[in-house]
């Protein structure tokens, strides 16, 4: 019982900072606009480009740069 409680402690403490490490491509519904964000999208007017979760910023710069939904006409 104690071994399970303290892996439930475990999980607890760790899951929020692998969370941090998560980064996605958000299209503005009204402005039309594209941004990475590093927290998943509440409002309903955004949406997740592509639907992929990007381990760093840079991946997600470089994967918006070639979604041909965000490339400014």
């Amino acid at each position: 019982m104690r071994t399970l409680l303290s892996t439930i402690i475990a999980v607890a403490v760790v899951t929020p900072a692998l969370a941090a490490d998560q980064f996605y491509i958000v299209r503005d519904g009204t402005s039309r606009r594209c941004t990475v964000v590093n927290q998943r999208p509440t409002s309903a007017t955004a949406t997740i480009v592509g639907g992929a979760v990007y381990t760093t910023r840079e991946k997600a710069d470089a994967a918006m740069r070639t979604a041909q939904i965000c490339v400014e006409e």
